[in-house]
């Protein structure tokens, strides 16, 4: 049974996402802090853009929301490079809302999207401490790399 969908990220999700994303803890691993209303805005009115300044790589970002009641409980991104062939993915899940799945049901979701618009290699970096993304990543199906970027671990899945 799907528990969670994709919705594509609107400017009007701030509303929303900023009491989701206000949590503390979440930013322990990720570094920064919780948005505010505006920042949160000006951040997503980027964003849906869908590209790059540069026009070198195609942003794709979704609300994660329960199917049951639509709530929003985080949201899933991907950066696209190498003519649509690489995704870096990212996946942030409220602190209300962590250790019930979300995390692993959407990330699988983006997952089977890239793969199915013809991207080949999917990459997520991971904090060493982050034991929460590393279970995340292994049960998408990526595996570990022996290479670091800025003290993250790089993890890549291939499709196929």
């Amino acid at each position: 049974m799907t528990r969670v969908s994709l919705t594509p990220l609107t400017v009007a999700d701030a509303d929303e996402m900023v009491d989701v994303l206000s949590g503390d803890d979440l930013y322990a691993f990720i570094g920064g802090s919780a948005p505010t209303l505006d920042g949160l805005r000006a951040l997503y009115t980027r964003q849906v853009v869908g590209r790059s300044p540069d026009g070198q790589a195609e942003w794709r970002n979704w609300i994660i929301r329960r199917v049951a009641d639509g709530q929003a409980v985080g949201h899933v991104q991907a950066t696209i490079t190498e003519r649509g062939r690489r995704a870096e993915i990212a996946c942030v899940v409220g602190v209300g809302w962590q250790r019930r799945g979300y995390a692993t049901e959407a990330t699988q979701t983006m997952i089977a999207l890239l793969f199915a618009r013809g991207v080949d290699r999917i990459v997520a970096h991971v904090h060493p401490g982050n034991a929460a993304s590393a279970a995340v990543a292994v049960r998408t199906g990526l595996t570990p790399t022996d290479r670091f970027d800025d003290g993250e671990r790089l993890w890549e899945r291939k499709r196929g």
